[in-house]
């Protein structure tokens, strides 16, 4: 398939159309660079420099030649900052994806997959599933769900099929790729750079949660088996108009634990300085993905978390400076 990828140049769709290219899929990539890294991106895809927000632009890389798939992944993702500062996300993640979804409609792509987000759930003490209350806690979730539900409304009028991946914590590297934002504000490469000498402290945003530490407490999943669920839906949208999915582990790991795992696998002290919680955190987050399983067969590969910090520390340590080293 000719499949069109935005945010190609982050951490998760650089990775993504890596492997689209392994799998022998044509690959154009689409993104600003505002927070991903022209070095992140394969050689062999197609790429424009380009902002979402340039409608005259998209509309007309769109049209430039006949795309199967849109895969999209360019976003805002800091729910905290999304708190803060609800206009940035607005226009970003809900307006220019509104007008990705309406230029790709226009030229006649077929399939649409969407990197969502398990914020879009209420915070809860079970599993959650795809049938779990809907009430996101941050700013950032919202714009996450008003996209799913513009989608749906693509399906019903103009036939649009679509996948909605609702990702829980991605994290892990694979060879040559890894986790570098700009800023970084995820746990694991945050405490990774404390055992690089890059920081001073782990931060704990919060120790009064009603959980067994009193730290949030998340569902991670590695980038490769992320990327294979990505691979399965887009197939599967071939004979399936609309798929909704959570994309998990299944186990949860409060903020405690994954920064004691860090310590063991860098053989680092990794001192900890403690805050107040963050505006939007949920408690727990833990993902219930049986839907995927069952219906894609999907089966993560790399659920143990000890080595999911093992190969983002292999990567950081060879790449100290993120993609500039």
């Amino acid at each position: 398939m000719n499949i069109f990828v935005t945010g190609g140049a982050g951490y998760i769709g650089s990775a993504a159309a890596e492997v689209l290219l392994e799998a022998g899929h044509s690959v154009t990539i689409y993104d600003s660079l505002v927070t991903g890294y022209r070095q992140a991106v394969p050689q062999e895809a197609r790429f424009i420099h380009a902002d979402l927000g340039d409608s005259n632009f998209l509309n007309t890389a769109l049209a430039s030649e006949k795309y199967d798939a849109v895969m999209h992944f360019a976003a805002f993702i800091e729910a905290g900052e999304s708190m803060k500062d609800p206009g940035k996300f607005f226009k970003n993640n809900l307006a220019n994806s509104l007008q990705l979804i309406e230029a790709a409609a226009r030229a006649g792509v077929k399939r649409f997959v969407l990197s969502s987000t398990a914020a879009v759930y209420a915070s809860s003490e079970a599993p959650l599933s795809e049938e779990s209350a809907i009430d996101p806690a941050n700013a950032y979730g919202f714009t996450k769900l008003a996209v799913e539900q513009a989608l749906e409304w693509y399906r019903r009028i103009h036939g649009l099929h679509f996948a909605a991946l609702r990702y829980f914590n991605a994290c892990g590297a694979l060879p040559g790729r890894g986790e570098a934002h700009q800023p970084e504000s995820h746990l694991i490469p945050l405490v990774l750079k404390v055992a690089l000498g890059q920081r001073q402290a782990a931060s704990i945003n919060g120790t009064d949660y009603p959980t067994p530490d009193g730290t949030c407490i998340r569902d991670y999943i590695h980038i490769a088996d992320l990327i294979s669920a990505h691979l399965l839906a887009l197939e599967a949208l071939e004979a399936n108009d609309r798929l909704v999915y959570n994309l998990g582990g299944g186990s949860g790991y409060s903020v405690r634990a994954v920064i004691e795992t860090a310590r063991r696998v860098t053989g680092h002290s990794i001192p900890v300085v403690e805050s107040p919680r963050r505006p939007g955190d949920a408690p727990r987050l833990v993902a219930l993905s049986d839907k995927i399983h069952r219906d894609l067969g999907w089966q993560p590969q790399h659920s143990d978390l000890t080595d999911m910090i093992a190969s983002a520390w292999e990567w950081h340590r060879s790449h100290p400076q993120g993609y500039g080293s």
